[in-house]
């Protein structure tokens, strides 16, 4: 055992196994970037069938033709922007509002059944994504008949469970003196909401703006149920239009993935701080 403490404690042990674990991740960086890297690339490729694309990590040369194409392919490619900036926003929005509102009740207003409730909530948030899709969509196409509109994008979407037990372990945090004082001042719940809950919790309502708006903005699947003209289709959506029975434009595919992948990158690298603060946001006990 002193043997083995001597080794841990010699200074070429130490430099030499930090050496090993910065190279062990720069290679899980490398592997992380790789498709980020090689989708840019290959965005400046030239906009030809996939079976004519010259496939290597570093092209012959850079064009914005793909980019040209990619615009120029449909009238829509600019309205697939749109659609998902509207869709990502709204959803956004309304999760912030609702989540906060609904974190709030569970942590601060005691009410007759909260806890039944909240762990009912928790126990629809372990049910797999995929399984809720069927009946969803019978429900949104076959029942309220709005299929192919804004509406069919926005609503599923428009409250998340993860988004409320977030907003519920962060104000479980809060003491209860600042509410009771705001009680003996006054407030109504609205009041003790908007203007002490919210001002303390605007960590917590950046984090779920973030990956609320990051998960809006790249979802596939349930647009593509619900959707059915190019017109009111996403970006993610509207990249398929690239892919036919026979051949694939990959270039501009790649363009348009780049294009789409823009808003995060600016998100990330503009709020990362968040990201970060995200990650232990929600283990606070409550």
């Amino acid at each position: 055992m002193s043997l083995y403490n001597n080794q841990l404690g010699n200074p070429l042990f130490k430099f030499v196994r930090n050496m090993i674990l910065i190279l062990l991740l720069l290679l899980f960086a490398l592997a992380t970037l790789f498709p980020i890297y090689f989708m840019i690339i290959s965005s400046f490729g030239d906009p030809v069938e996939a079976g004519a694309v010259s496939y290597s990590i570093w092209p012959g040369k850079f064009t914005l033709d793909s980019y040209r194409f990619f615009f120029a392919f449909s009238e829509h490619s600019y309205r697939w922007l749109w659609n998902s900036l509207i869709v990502a926003t709204v959803i956004m929005v309304s999760n912030v509002i609702f989540a906060t509102a609904a974190g709030y009740s569970f942590a601060k207003v005691r009410f007759r059944g909260s806890k039944f409730l909240f762990g009912m909530l928790l126990v629809a948030m372990m049910i797999p994504y995929q399984v809720t899709q069927v009946p969803l969509y019978i429900l949104i196409v076959n029942i309220f008949d709005i299929p192919n509109t804004y509406s069919a994008l926005i609503l599923p979407s428009l409250v998340t469970v993860y988004n409320i037990f977030l907003a519920k372990q962060f104000m479980s945090s809060i003491p209860n003196e600042i509410i009771e004082s705001a009680k003996v001042e006054g407030c109504s719940q609205l009041q003790i909401l908007t203007r002490i809950i919210m001002p303390l919790s605007k960590t917590v309502m950046a984090v779920m703006a973030i990956l609320t708006f990051m998960d809006a903005w790249n979802t596939f699947f349930w647009p593509f149920l619900v959707t059915n003209t190019m017109e009111m289709q996403t970006i993610q959506v509207g990249l398929k239009n690239f892919r036919f029975a026979n051949t694939t434009y990959f270039s501009p595919m790649m363009a348009g993935a780049t294009i789409s992948a823009v808003p995060m990158f600016i998100l990330f690298f503009s709020l990362q701080k968040y990201f970060l603060e995200g990650v232990t946001v929600g283990a606070v006990k409550g």
